[in-house]
């Protein structure tokens, strides 16, 4: 009777063991966004020949390649990029418009995660306190701690404060982000009022500098890299202590010394994803049923690439060797989580623009323009007889003086408009516009609609104005980004692991579209200021 009551029990315990079993929703033990900073979509074929099986060949082969992600807003910038990614917003909703903007009632820029509020843990003195404040909405990162009751973990690592913060979310376990003056890894109190016992340990490592000892010099002999200019051309920049911006590069001379310049070599990528590594093992992220996200941003491709441009020796470097990392965080994670117990998806927060020196060699279109007052500003003053009626300038937006004009009596929208008519005489401006008639600009629908979702009314200044394509504001050598062009705004999205049938689609979907589809396959609210749609295609039935 006793052995007849035990197995009606054990069979009825089993029983409800299978039936809750069946009841769990599928979700994979973790998601790992990685974020490469300017990645042009083209670096996926550009040196795909040289690229091992395990890298990126293996994202494209078992992955789904979205061939045609635009950016959805007009300034194609690294803090709007990574917000936008993880909220599925854009500008005119999250708030983050750009690295910084002008606030009128402080009178000065702010940057994008500042937050005077909090302290830096773990970095020097002179390190400045950051958080998520600024951001509006929530996160894809946020809406999946909110659909555990808070039991999953999130946790953003970037070399850089904004790739860190910005993808974490408001309610990450933590974000962490590289210190230059005392090369260690920090984060805030608003996560945390000390570092792990894991993070000191790996900063007192000091890993920047055995990674320092290995110089830089080509992954394979110079010549083989044709896809590549030469080596030493005069519009590249070069490090302070070098007498040339051309290979070897001497790292090892910095050691213990320097620790910012790590930033600028692709190193950065491996002490980053080393980093993601020691975070992924020590807070078991992916270890138990409860879906984990990582979100790393590798910074180290946007600094080189400011530096050097996209036609390099040295972006070409940096690619074959971040095709080595990934294929050995692949394997990483494979081992750790488990072979189709995770989605990944990689993207980028931006792309970039040729060296215009690059492309005048090549009798191509293009112009690199001084930061300067323009002669439009001058001619307005002069006309108004009245000194700085431009408060500043920001995100290619010119901010009035309200103070200047009211004191002098004068008629806001007649200066306004007098300013626009000014800046529009100017050959290398498409078209300056007014702000507050985005939708009457005369522009193609596709870029008039860019500029809408990019400005924020709260935020944003009084006057736009859109460069002609591969016109830009900076210096002599390397390059940047911010404009609404293709060159600046397609960018690489592939998905692949759990949850993910492999394939390509060709048509246009957009950065704000990765937060909703993540979403939907981890069954989980969209972030609050959604704006993007699910890429059906990419979720296995």
């Amino acid at each position: 009777m006793r052995l007849k009551s035990f197995l009606f029990c054990l069979g009825l315990t089993f029983f409800i063991h299978v039936q809750l079993q069946a009841q769990n929703i599928a979700r994979p033990k973790l998601v790992v966004g990685l974020m490469v900073y300017q990645m042009r979509w083209d670096y996926l074929y550009r040196y795909y020949e040289r690229y091992g099986e395990n890298g990126f060949k293996r994202l494209m082969r078992e992955g789904f390649n979205c061939q045609n992600t635009l950016i959805p807003y007009a300034q194609t910038l690294t803090a709007a990029g990574h917000a936008s990614v993880y909220t599925g917003s854009v500008p005119a909703i999250n708030g983050i418009v750009g690295n910084e903007w002008y606030d009128r009632s402080l009178k000065r820029s702010v940057y994008c995660v500042e937050d005077p509020t909090v302290k830096t843990i773990g970095g020097g003195p002179a390190a400045l306190p950051m958080s998520p404040k600024n951001l509006w909405t929530t996160t894809v990162t946020d809406e999946l701690r909110l659909a555990t009751n808070f039991r999953s973990k999130v946790i953003g690592i970037a070399i850089k404060d904004r790739g860190g913060i910005l993808p974490a979310g408001h309610s990450a376990n933590a974000a962490y982000w590289y210190e230059s003056t005392s090369g260690n890894w920090v984060t805030s109190t608003y996560y945390l009022n000390e570092l792990p016992n894991w993070v000191k340990a790996f900063n007192n490592a000091k890993v920047v500098d055995s990674l320092y000892k290995l110089d830089w010099n080509t992954l394979y002999p110079v010549e083989t890299y044709v896809q590549s200019d030469a080596d030493d051309k005069p519009y590249e920049g070069k490090f302070s202590y070098e007498p040339k911006p051309a290979f070897p590069h001497k790292l090892a001379l910095l050691a213990g010394k320097n620790y910012g310049l790590i930033s600028a070599t692709p190193h950065g990528n491996t002490l980053t994803l080393q980093f993601a590594k020691s975070a992924l093992v020590n807070e078991q992220l992916g270890s138990d049923d409860i879906t984990d996200f990582l979100a790393i941003s590798l910074s180290s491709p946007d600094y080189v690439g400011h530096q050097y441009g996209p036609n390099s020796v040295e972006i070409e470097d940096v690619y074959l060797r971040l095709d080595k990392d990934l294929a050995d965080f692949f394997g990483f994670l494979d081992a750790k989580v488990g072979k189709g117990n995770y989605t990944f998806f990689i993207t980028a927060d931006h792309a970039v623009a040729h060296n215009n020196s690059f492309m005048e060699e090549r009798k191509l279109p293009g112009k690199t323009l001084p930061y300067a007052e323009t002669p439009a500003e001058v001619e307005t003053d002069k006309h108004f007889g009245v000194k700085g009626l431009v408060e500043t300038f920001e995100n290619f937006q010119f901010y009035l003086n309200r103070r200047a004009i009211d004191s002098a009596k004068l008629d806001f929208s007649a200066v306004k408009k007098y300013l626009i008519n000014e800046l529009n005489k100017m050959p290398e401006i498409l078209l300056a516009f007014d702000t507050e008639d985005i939708s009457g600009a005369t522009l193609p629908g596709e870029f008039r609609e860019m500029y809408i979702k990019g400005y924020n009314a709260k935020l944003g200044g009084d006057i736009q104005i859109m460069l002609k394509p591969a016109y830009f504001y900076g210096g002599k050598t390397g390059t940047t980004h911010g404009t609404p062009y293709p060159y600046d705004s397609h960018i690489p999205l592939v998905f692949m692991g759990w949850g993910v049938k492999p394939g390509n689609l060709y048509r246009q979907v957009f950065m704000t579209d990765i937060a909703p589809t993540i979403a939907a396959l981890l069954h989980i609210q969209m972030p609050s200021g959604t704006v993007g749609k699910v890429i059906t295609e990419v979720i296995k039935d």
